[in-house]
């Protein structure tokens, strides 16, 4: 099975308030991405960790990878450039690409951990699953990329703060896309039934 997950940010204090995460302080965010990782992730699962894994964290990148479930595929984000040069971090991975391209079942997807306008295989039905922006909800990059239909954002936040299928990823996209436009409209909304932990 592939999972996918973006933007963990493990150990990021500033994470939590520039994300609204619904977490007291950083050890509370760390033990539930990590309860909430292994609670769905076997050990012969593959993981895409779409960038951003940790950032100034006081625990090694090694202390959460050996944690986690699965074998894990790091796309290289801007806040992954420690991890890179960490070598006990780099035994932890199956493979560490910029770009990759992959198939889930009978879909083709493009993972970057930036969201790209037009990918490879656009017009061919190619997916493209990405990270970098968060939730996205101000700026033109946000609003530009819930305007494609096959651009994914693989954020935790968006996705229940777990890695998740291909599916899962289509369906949580289509609520933030959905719930993202009523904000923007000004339509009031309630997100208790949506994020879970």
């Amino acid at each position: 099975m592939n999972y996918y997950i973006a933007d963990t940010h493990f150990g990021h204090k500033n994470a939590i308030v520039f994300d609204n995460r619904p977490f007291a302080d950083v050890e509370e965010m760390d033990r539930i991405l990590i309860e909430n990782w292994n609670s769905r992730v076997r050990d012969e699962d593959e993981v895409y960790i779409i960038g951003d894994f940790a950032f100034r964290s006081k625990h090694p990148y090694e202390w959460y990878l050996k944690q986690l479930k699965g074998h894990k595929h790091l796309i290289q984000g801007n806040h992954d450039r420690g991890l890179i040069k960490d070598e006990a971090a780099l035994a932890c991975f199956e493979s560490i690409d910029p770009l990759l391209g992959i198939f889930d079942n009978d879909k083709k997807i493009v993972l970057c951990h930036y969201p790209i306008a037009e990918w490879y295989g656009y017009f061919k039905g190619v997916w493209h699953i990405y990270g970098h922006i968060h939730l996205g909800l101000r700026g033109e990059t946000g609003a530009f990329m819930r305007t494609k239909e096959r651009a994914l954002n693989a954020g935790c936040m968006i996705n229940h703060y777990m890695p998740v299928t291909f599916p899962e990823l289509v369906a949580n996209n289509e609520w933030f896309r959905r719930d993202a436009t009523n904000q923007e409209a000004g339509i009031s909304h309630s997100d208790n039934g949506f994020w879970k932990h």
